[in-house]
């Protein structure tokens, strides 16, 4: 009975060193990164027609780390870009366009997403543009919607040098020739920041699964919850046949 008693000790150590391993990794898989920006981050100066409100929040799912991200697995995909117009294709006199929609929405409608974190970036703070990879353009998201009869999804190139733009996508490929619409036909924005300073993304910790509450005050985990219920099984098996 002794040495089955040790036995038990032993198994609860090592399950219990499995459980917290397997909880700190958990936590660790499950982070993401997040692309936030506003217009009030850039100095805003139109260039054709008036265009110098939006918003952009995108979480993609991976770790924040260096690395090349051509088109990344997005979770979702939320903007919003405001303006007035004249002479356009569209007609419009103004718009006001919102998109929410998840990451295989934005592939599917012809959309990309493209920018490469360099290695050795400091990534406490998050990522800066200034530590993206390029001598030109280190930037690119391109809202691009064929078929579907939009105007106005924006196309945003960041350069090395702080400078950038904000305009109209293209949607060429609709079929109806008067809904189709080229790049800056219905708006062009100039774009100026410090790409020193303007953060561009930053790590997002799903939260850890809650813990089980126990008499006294104390937390057990799922996973620890989980495995203590196996070795408890498992020894009264040991037992039985014994």
């Amino acid at each position: 009975m002794g040495l089955l008693m040790g036995q038990f000790v032993m198994m609860r150590r090592t399950l219990i060193f499995l459980a917290v391993s397997l909880t700190a990794f958990s936590a660790a898989d499950a982070q993401t990164m997040r692309l936030a920006f506003t217009s009030d981050d850039f100095v805003v100066t139109p260039v054709f027609n008036v265009v110098a409100q939006f918003t952009f929040d995108i979480e993609i799912n991976a770790p924040l780390a260096p690395g090349v991200y051509t088109n990344p697995d997005i979770i979702s995909v939320l903007y919003r870009v405001s303006g007035e117009l004249m002479n356009t294709p569209s007609n419009f006199p103004a718009f006001a366009l919102e998109r929410d929609i998840t990451g295989d929405e934005f592939y599917a409608q012809g959309s990309s997403l493209v920018f490469e974190v360099r290695a050795g970036a400091v990534l406490d703070d998050g990522v800066q543009i200034a530590e993206l990879v390029g001598s030109e353009v280190v930037f690119t998201f391109n809202g691009k919607e064929i078929g579907n009869g939009r105007f106005h999804p924006a196309l945003l190139e960041w350069n090395a040098d702080g400078t950038g733009m904000i305009q109209n996508s293209d949607n060429i490929i609709t079929e109806d020739p008067f809904q189709q619409v080229d790049f800056g036909e219905e708006y062009i924005t100039d774009l100026a920041f410090d790409a020193g300073n303007l953060t561009l993304l930053t790590a997002v910790s799903a939260e850890p699964n809650p813990p089980v509450r126990r008499s006294g005050g104390g937390a057990i985990s799922p996973q620890l919850l989980f495995l203590l219920l196996l070795l408890t099984l498992g020894a009264r098996r040991s037992v039985l046949r014994r």
